[in-house]
């Protein structure tokens, strides 16, 4: 039918991993009312991505190179925009989920899904709804995250191997400052140390 294809779902699709990315386009690719207009590889990318292209459905993963996956939600919300969020991911952590409600997500789910479930997934989604593992929604409330965005940022980079210097370069900070929001991350989740630390909040999905 002419015009039809302006009906489409239009979805962009954010995964570091190149084969997962192609597998999910070619599996949303498909579907009649779904088109995938542009795929990221990084959080920068996916952010500019959809922006340019407006997008009704984004999809994305958590970890990324550059900004994660919830960065860039949170940023999408912080500009208002109008795209639906989903977060697809192997994170089954209410701290990850807690986390993406919050950062204006309408979907967090699995990776190990059935693949028949993601199409359907972004219909509701487009349409209003959302779409979380109902196990997680009920989890995600049960502990509440205790880092700041700042603290959360330089614990990631230090339990990621950085240096004190190397991070206050990266973040525009004194060493001293970066020192600072260690300590509070480490008192804050009980470790002894930034390597703990930063251990402790991945578990809990809070990094």
């Amino acid at each position: 039918m002419p015009g039809a294809k302006r009906d489409k779902i239009r979805v962009i699709i954010a995964e570091d991993q190149a084969m997962v990315l192609g597998a999910l386009a070619a599996l949303l690719e498909m579907e009649d009312d779904i088109e995938v207009i542009a795929r990221a590889r990084t959080g920068d990318e996916a952010l500019k991505l959809v922006q340019d292209r407006r997008p009704d459905v984004f999809i994305t993963d958590i970890e990324m190179p550059g900004r994660t996956g919830l960065e860039v939600a949170a940023e999408l919300k912080r500009r208002g925009a109008l795209v639906r969020v989903i977060i697809l991911t192997t994170f089954a952590r209410a701290g990850y989920l807690r986390r993406a409600l919050e950062a204006g997500a309408s979907g967090y789910l699995l990776k190990d899904m059935p693949a028949e479930q993601l199409a359907d997934a972004v219909r509701r989604v487009r349409s209003g709804l959302r779409v979380i593992d109902p196990q997680l929604a009920a989890e995600a409330w049960t502990e509440a995250d205790p880092l700041t965005d700042r603290e959360r940022q330089v614990l990631r980079m230090a339990g990621e191997g950085a240096a004190s210097s190397d991070i206050a370069i990266e973040l525009n900070l004194s060493e001293g400052t970066v020192r600072n929001y260690l300590s509070e991350a480490i008192n804050k989740l009980g470790a002894t140390n930034r390597v703990e630390a930063a251990r402790i909040a991945r578990s809990k999905g809070w990094l």
